[in-house]
């Protein structure tokens, strides 16, 4: 390696992709395209990045296995950042494991936390832990022990432990700065503001109030019937019942909620769960119909009676029933959630996210667009949504990622 070619990579590792590209930019050999893509892919360059990697695995070649794994690597990392979710998985195992055959233990190791981030940005929490279970934070370097201790912190976030959070980003926080890198930094504070920032409405028996991710916690290990509008479930004392495929019973069940321990007419019930401006008697039956199925979806925790005038949520064990909403109301709410970390996202990236289809994933995208909540970038393949994040909230109970069921 020339000088040239050390010096601008250890402008990179200590944060200065400024630095890097003055030593390399007028180069086009093999390793000075690579470092070229990385410092570009710093500064938020990451459609001439990925050109630029691909140069270089290219020019490096089958015979220099670590470099090519090395920019294989590295423009997986792009795709994570812009949001790019199609990419092979079984690629950047291949790279890993040609680095640490290799010796290379540092771009093995972030090899590795590419993979866990992406597993944790789709929601897959179980293989995400079990894939950092075989990390050793203690032989990192400062900027991927961060990387650990966030990783670490997402996913109890994501579980609804804010203790063992707040203990991973303490972590962060004195990893970061022995590391020295800005961006380090404002990533740990960005990710500190989730956990002091309203993440849920609390309604109970006519009163609302915001709630953070802490007060979340202990809102679902009370002993409260609560049902869950932003992960559409019902639980109590540790048993949990989704209704999330059941949107009708759902919606009944959040409107008696709210109105516990008062009844709620039949008219609004219907108005609620079906849409129905007039109430005729086929609603009123079809009504019972759904009350009936919901009894039966509920009958471990809950009875539902009819009364004079409509129905009313009879808890069985518990003494209070309250609702968990999202801090603000609308469709699509995990679409929104997604967007709201400010990168632009594909149709395709939100569908394997949400674990939905494209198709519907658009059409919620155009009704979104339409109401002037989210709007596209690009045209055909290259087209992107993106969303300014909602101010003061958090939207991490949104998520795709199951609520604690102990």
């Amino acid at each position: 390696m020339d000088s040239q070619i050390a010096a601008a990579a250890h402008a990179l590792a200590v944060g200065d992709p400024l630095g890097a590209l003055k030593r390399v930019a007028l180069r086009d050999d093999a390793p000075a395209l690579a470092l070229r893509g990385i410092a570009l892919a710093q500064l938020g360059d990451l459609a001439r990045a990925k050109v630029l990697l691909r140069r270089a695995a290219r020019a490096f070649g089958p015979t220099a296995a670590v470099a090519h794994a090395r920019c294989v690597v590295a423009e997986a990392e792009i795709a994570l950042v812009s949001r790019d979710l199609g990419w092979s998985a079984k690629a950047i195992e291949a790279a890993r494991a040609t680095l640490a055959a290799h010796g290379d233990r540092v771009n093995a190791a972030h090899a590795r936390y590419i993979e866990v981030r992406r597993l944790l940005l789709i929601g897959h929490l179980d293989q995400a832990e079990h894939a950092l279970a075989q990390a050793e934070p203690a032989a990192l370097a400062p900027a991927l022990r961060t990387a650990h201790e966030l990783v670490l912190a997402g996913i109890a976030t994501r579980r609804l432990r804010t203790k063992a959070a707040r203990a991973a980003l303490a972590r962060a926080r004195r990893a970061a700065r022995r590391a020295r890198i800005p961006a380090l930094t404002a990533e740990v504070e960005s990710t500190f503001r989730v956990l002091s920032t309203p993440a849920a409405r609390l309604i109970a028996s006519g009163t609302e109030r915001l709630l953070r991710l802490e007060e979340v916690e202990a809102v679902l290990a009370s002993s409260a019937l609560v049902v869950d509008a932003c992960r559409h479930v019902v639980r109590n004392a540790g048993t949990v019942v989704s209704l999330a495929r059941r949107p009708v019973l759902f919606a009944l069940a959040r409107t008696l909620g709210e109105a516990w321990p008062g009844d709620v007419a039949r008219d609004t019930l219907v108005a609620q769960a079906f849409g129905g401006r007039l109430v005729d008697e086929s609603h009123r039956a079809r009504l019972r119909v759904e009350v009936g199925r919901l009894r039966a979806k509920l009958r471990t925790l809950a009875g539902v009676a009819a009364t004079k005038r409509g129905f009313a949520l009879l808890p069985r064990r518990a003494r209070a029933v309250v609702v968990l909403a999202p801090p603000l109301d609308g469709e699509h709410e995990g679409i929104l959630a997604l967007l709201g970390d400010g990168e632009s996202w594909s149709s395709s990236a939100l569908a394997v996210a949400l674990g939905a289809s494209q198709r519907t994933v658009q059409r919620a995208l155009d009704s979104l667009a339409s109401a002037g909540k989210v709007q596209s970038v690009g045209r055909g393949r290259a087209r992107r949504w993106i969303a300014p994040p909602v101010a003061g909230f958090t939207t991490t109970l949104l998520l795709p990622s199951p609520l604690p069921i102990d």
